[in-house]
């Protein structure tokens, strides 16, 4: 049986670091290593995802801090992704058939600004090239002709028409509504009154003369417009034959560039086209442009013929490693924006704005998973674009209305990239089992461990990971004994003696404080003391409400004795973690018994405070009594256990071994000491099983009983499987050391039961009865008085137990 002399030796309540392989007066002696130091696992799963270029092995990176790992792993994408060849080039050119279908073109990385610097200045000579071509003399002149050639015709058949009317005395007169004709004699129009006195014969001559002169006019007059078509055919095709010449020229220098661009060259023949037909947008004399009015989109004349550089790579660069901290719909498929021209919203080709998937394609783009799923419309748009190996601009507008208008619909981007997602385990194992599309696009899990196993050189090597970070931070650097006491934090943090976290981000966070408080004192290195204040300070700024706790238990608010014995009463331990900060502290637990059908009452549970969890800790109980003490008729009793003074939801089973301490105190009416406090979960057989937060626990305790003054007999009984994760404040262990506090490991509730009461637990013997004198023997006999009286009840009285 285990006793107050078996408490744990100071030496087993903290591990200290061990420096002994590494030979360094400060960090800064120490060289660089890779932030991945010990994802082996990780590295790998990363390494093949990467290299597999098979449709769907994209990553999925999950850790218990997802935020510290994306520069991790950023850079080593980054050193992956300089060896290998840039991706293309993507510009979007005007459809000039159709322009709300603008183009997409590839062209070789470092090609697009090139093609655009090249058709800005082509643009640049049209302004200049065209109005001189048109303005010329030659041009001119030729136009000249057409014109004096069109009026000289029409003139001529009005001439002969007018020549036969003569002839006839018959006088063509214009009029504001068109031509007439009209008798006329000795070269007079004849008054109609002069010319009704003229014989019948006369009259009836004239109007057939008239009659005649009518359908001559008429057909001198349907021949103007056909003539006048000839007029603008042949203005046009001199047009086109001016503009021809004078951007042929320009078309074939550029082409001279990109003569091993077909996209490129067809491009350009689409412009001359495009020129030549629609001259008229550039010279208005011409009269001859297309006519964009009640377009959708309308583009500028001149801004027709620029290009949209979407995305761009130089050459040197390799692939791109892309992270999109806000991934909204528009910043992740890219977007068109509207300007406002005479209060209506407008946009064109040059419009288009590239997202995430368009800046990474052909490298990496590293998303935040929680980010992805919170942005509507996101989560969705990327496994589309990763099934279709496409980008397509969407906008949430148009998925949101109910009706459809006419917009942009450009070329969708042949899409060829490898995602990296980064989140919680849980949200990963959440997508896997509700999301049926998931793994057929992340079948790669990259899991980060969060700790480093503390083995020989493992602290070493943990140095130079210390060291590293604090030059990527731009600190000080850390003296010998300071880089010792960050290993014992980072042990700490990890919950385990035997671990070092790998949580580097907040290994860096305390590096930061740390040197805050060396620079304070105008020191030149980072010191051990600058670490531990470093970390007080932490804790200093997120312990108010344990103070007040702590407050109302030295005030009797909350009652927890640390002195005396007491029946049926014991000091529990619970943890609390808010804002990142965890704290223990004790609660008073209470059992009472009482003759009854063998039920056990967790009263948390009965008024919906307990979890599950606790639930089932509470029932297990009532499986070691009925296994221990129920061989040889059932269990009769009727307890309630209760968290005193607790007012919010319990979780948990760490107290279910002070749960069962109290319930055996309250059986055999044997005392618990106050003195001491409990922790552990324990199973049917009485095995103390190891439970969470044992370090704050006990330091939760520690912190009443020195409040009220150490007594040299105070204490924490811990699961023997939880020592070996022990890194305990110098306080408490320098306390231990004095004798003044102790930290027990039990094993089994016997061993604790010695402990708490002071008395031997007791084990049955070969005649199946526990010793007199003991624990379980008291247990054992109140439990069978309990099985008789309940057998004397009456049958209605048995009928009314609970």
């Amino acid at each position: 049986m285990a006793s107050a002399s078996d408490a744990l030796s100071p030496d087993r309540l903290v591990r200290r670091s061990d420096l002994s392989a590494l030979s360094f007066a400060t960090t800064a002696e120490l060289a660089d290593i890779d932030l991945m130091v010990g994802q082996e696992r990780a590295g790998s799963a990363i390494a093949f995802g990467t290299e597999v270029a098979a449709q769907g092995f994209n990553l999925f990176v999950v850790g218990a801090s997802p935020d510290s790992l994306d520069e991790a792993v950023k850079a080593l994408l980054e050193e992956r992704a300089k060896p290998a060849p840039p991706p293309a080039d993507w510009v979007y050119l005007n459809n000039f058939v159709t322009p709300h279908r603008p183009i997409a073109m590839e062209l070789p990385p470092g090609g697009g600004p090139a093609f655009r610097e090249a058709m800005r200045e082509f643009v640049q000579d049209l302004k200049l090239a065209l109005p001189a071509a048109f303005e010329s003399d030659d041009y001119q002149a030729r136009r000249t002709a057409i014109e004096q050639a069109f009026s000289q015709k029409q003139e001529a058949a009005f001439k002969a028409l007018q020549d036969e009317a003569t002839a006839s005395n018959v006088a063509v007169i214009r009029t504001p509504f068109g031509f007439t004709l009209a008798p006329m004699k000795d070269g007079q129009v004849l008054r109609p009154d002069v010319f009704n006195a003229l014989p019948e014969d006369e009259r009836s001559r004239v109007h057939e003369v008239i009659q005649v002169l009518e359908k001559n006019l008429e057909a001198v007059l349907q021949s103007v417009p056909a003539w006048d078509k000839e007029r603008r055919a042949e203005l046009r095709k001199l047009g086109k034959e001016t503009t021809e010449n004078a951007v042929g020229h320009l078309i074939e220098e550029i082409k001279g560039s990109f003569v091993e661009l077909p996209g490129v060259l067809d491009h350009l023949e689409r412009v001359r086209a495009d020129l030549v037909e629609n001259v008229g947008l550039f010279v208005p004399q011409q009269g001859n442009g297309s006519d964009h009015e009640g377009d959708a989109v309308v583009v500028a004349p001149f801004d027709r013929y620029e290009v949209n550089l979407l995305v761009t790579q130089r050459e040197e660069q390799g692939a791109p490693v892309v992270q999109e901290l806000h991934p909204t719909l528009a910043n992740l498929v890219g977007r068109i924006e509207h300007i406002a021209r005479q209060g209506t919203l407008m946009t064109d080709f040059r419009l288009i704005k590239p997202g995430a998937l368009h800046r990474a394609n052909g490298g990496y783009l590293l998303l935040d998973a929680r980010a992805v799923l919170s942005e509507p419309f996101c989560w969705t748009a990327l496994k589309r674009a990763l099934k279709s190996r496409h980008i397509r601009i969407e906008s949430a507008v148009d998925l949101l209305s109910l009706t459809s208008t006419i917009s942009l619909e450009p070329d969708p981007i042949p899409l060829n990239v490898k995602i990296v997602l980064f989140g919680e385990r849980i949200l990963y194992y959440l997508l896997a089992a509700l999301d049926p599309e998931f793994r057929e696009h992340f079948k790669v899990l990259a899991d980060f461990d969060d700790s480093l196993d503390r083995v020989e050189g493992s602290e070493a090597t943990y140095a130079r990971l210390v060291a590293t970070l604090g030059r990527q931070k731009g600190l000080l650097p850390l003296e010998r004994d300071a880089v010792g006491r960050v290993i014992e934090r980072a042990a700490r943090l990890a919950g385990d003696a035997e671990k070092l976290t790998l949580a580097v981000e907040e290994i860096g966070d305390l590096l930061v404080e740390a040197e805050y408080w060396a620079r304070k004192d105008r020191a030149a290195a980072i010191r051990a003391g600058d670490v531990g204040r470093a970390i007080d300070e932490q804790f200093k700024r997120a312990s108010r409400i344990r103070d007040r706790m702590q407050e109302s238990i030295l005030r009797d608010i909350a009652l927890i004795d640390t002195s005396g014995t007491a029946v049926g009463q014991i000091n529990g331990l619970s943890v609390t973690e808010l804002g990142g900060v965890m704290f223990g502290r004790p609660t008073r637990i209470t059992a009472r018994v009482s003759p009854g059908a063998g039920k056990v009452v967790d009263i948390e549970r009965e008024v919906e405070l307990g979890g599950p969890i606790h639930s089932k800790g509470v029932l297990i109980l009532s499986g070691f009594l009925t296994g221990r003490y129920g061989l040889d008729a059932p269990v009769s009793l009727l307890a309630s256990l209760v968290f005193e003074q607790s007012y919010g939801g319990v979780e948990g089973d760490s107290a279910s071994s002070a749960e069962l301490y109290a319930l055996l105190s309250a059986l055999a009416e044997v005392p618990l000491r106050q003195d001491l406090a409990v922790t552990g979960s324990v199973n049917q057989h009485g095995k103390v099983q190891a439970i969470g937060g044992v370090n704050e626990k006990i330091e939760g305790f520690f912190d009443i009983c020195r409040a009220r003054g150490l007594t040299g007999t105070q204490g924490v009984l811990v699961p023997a499987a939880n020592a070996q994760h022990l890194m305990l404040r110098d306080d408490v262990v320098e306390a231990c050391a004095a004798g003044r506090f102790a930290v027990h490991a039990v094993a089994t509730i016997d061993e604790g039961l010695a402990l708490m009461t002071g008395m031997p637990a007791g084990e049955r013997g070969a005649d199946g009865t526990f010793p007199e004198g003991t624990v379980n023997r008291r247990v054992e006999d109140r439990m069978v008085a309990f099985a008789r009286t309940r057998r004397a009840l009456p049958v209605d009285a048995g009928a009314r137990e609970t």
